[in-house]
């Protein structure tokens, strides 16, 4: 079974990117390369517990196992040593990606207190977009009751559009809620 997303953009999305920019090959249309969702642990190197938490929830919420991610050098400032587990991430792809995408931006992100859209601006010149999330909570598949502690994380959509405006234009067809500029912000 397919995503509904997926259809979408095979469908609809791909011939609407097509038109506004003039795509002469199928191939050249922006589409949705991967989705990396990264949290970072910075108590694990005092409770390791709070690694299997976090983990345990990022699992929930992408239906995948995630990988532990290591520092990749020293600190001592942060009392961080190389190779410490200092948080988790998941790569989604395929079906799995779509699923996601389709359940953070109908269901995960309207749950976000005092909402108005997220930031227009966050692209990095080459097409990803990068999302920050504050708590894990906004996902319906988090029950309140069984989290040890509200942690953030950060979502990059990579996508394979060549300038932001096409990524912005893909992005906004899956329906994305950005922010509208108000006073310059």
């Amino acid at each position: 079974m397919s995503s509904r997303l997926k259809e979408a953009y095979y469908n609809e999305y791909m011939d609407a990117m097509t038109k506004k920019f003039g795509y002469k090959n199928v191939m050249e249309v922006p589409k949705l390369d991967k989705v990396v969702v990264n949290m970072g642990v910075g108590e694990a190197r005092e409770n390791a517990k709070a690694l299997e938490s976090a983990m345990k929830d990022m699992e929930t919420i992408t239906g995948q196992k995630p990988i532990i991610t290591k520092a990749k050098k020293s600190i001592a400032n942060f009392k961080l040593r190389e190779g410490m587990n200092i948080g988790c991430k998941v790569t989604l792809r395929g079906d799995k990606m779509y699923e996601f995408v389709d359940r953070l931006i109908n269901l995960a992100l309207p749950r976000v207190r005092d909402f108005r859209g997220v930031n227009p601006n966050a692209f990095d010149g080459r097409g990803n977009y990068s999302l920050g999330i504050r708590e894990q909570l906004i996902f319906p598949e988090i029950e309140y009751d069984k989290i040890d502690k509200v942690r953030g994380m950060d979502v990059v959509f990579v996508t394979t559009a060549k300038t932001d405006e096409e990524a912005k234009e893909l992005l906004t067809l899956f329906n994305m809620p950005f922010r509208k500029n108000e006073e310059g912000r």
